[in-house]
């Protein structure tokens, strides 16, 4: 809890809380879904997660945030049908659901022109990537408008972007066209969406110390030209993202969707 002193002297208390709430996070076991779920238990949300095959570090997480209020469920969220199993899962364990924060996705590490790139590959970055997120948003906006909400109550949407998504990223043009995609998909369903009470952004991060970039940040060379593409000098922290991933999911977020909410340390704007 911040305590802000105002203009008139005033002390004034500002939680930055989300008790009550039951959220899901996809890719939820290490990165920036492991920040993300850390932050939402503290601020007082239930959160069930989504972990694909880092079973032993999705049980760590879930003791060190509590079993009470926080879950563990794998699934491989690589088609749209793969989501309406998790969301019951869901509603079942916690009898809700109020907040999704879409963060499962892969980028393929190796650098693939074009015309080499396989149709295995362009397919399965699609389908985690997208279909995977579609799937999700179906049923979360499905469940959300069947159940009740108290007065001023809203459902929220944060769909993982990148700033892959807004200038593209050469040799990863599979990875590109998804995070555009899901940039697309918050414009459309924020406006479709907001008379229901469903806000819907998104957080667009740039290169974060993550287990999916170590490969690219360690490597010397590709290590140094990425970090001098980026105006602060560093790549970003788990926690970095995940700070404004709950802001958007806050009650102090109450005037804000179909918005791109870039945390990148500047590198978007030197693309």
């Amino acid at each position: 809890m911040a305590r802000q002193k105002l203009e008139t002297g005033c002390a004034m208390s500002i939680p930055l809380s989300l008790q009550g709430r039951v959220a899901l996070i996809s890719g939820g076991s290490r990165g920036i879904g492991a920040a993300t779920v850390r932050m939402f238990t503290a601020a007082g949300a239930k959160v069930v997660f989504t972990y694909r095959s880092a079973r032993a570090q999705a049980e760590a997480l879930a003791k060190e945030c509590g079993d009470a209020a926080c879950h563990p469920v794998a699934s491989d969220l690589n088609n749209p049908e793969a989501a309406r199993s998790l969301v019951a899962e869901t509603v079942k364990h916690f009898g809700r659901l109020d907040i999704l924060v879409a963060n499962h996705g892969v980028w393929p590490v190796k650098d693939v022109a074009i015309e080499r790139m396989s149709d295995d590959q362009w397919r399965s970055t699609l389908s985690i990537n997208l279909d995977g997120v579609f799937g999700l948003v179906k049923h979360t906006v499905a469940q959300m408008k069947s159940q009740s909400r108290g007065a001023g109550a809203a459902g929220h949407i944060v769909l993982i972007s990148s700033t892959s998504g807004q200038r593209g990223e050469a040799f990863h043009c599979d990875y590109s066209a998804t995070k555009g995609a899901l940039i697309s998909m918050v414009k459309g369903l924020s406006t479709e969406l907001a008379s229901a009470g469903i806000y819907v952004n998104s957080v667009a991060p740039g290169w974060v110390d993550t287990d999916m970039s170590a490969e690219a940040l360690q490597d010397p060379r590709s290590g140094e030209e990425i970090r001098r593409t980026i105006p602060m000098g560093r790549v970003g922290k788990p926690e970095e993202i995940a700070g404004p991933i709950l802001f958007l999911c806050s009650e102090y977020a109450s005037f804000i969707t179909g918005e791109i909410f870039n945390v990148n340390g500047g590198a978007v704007l030197t693309g």
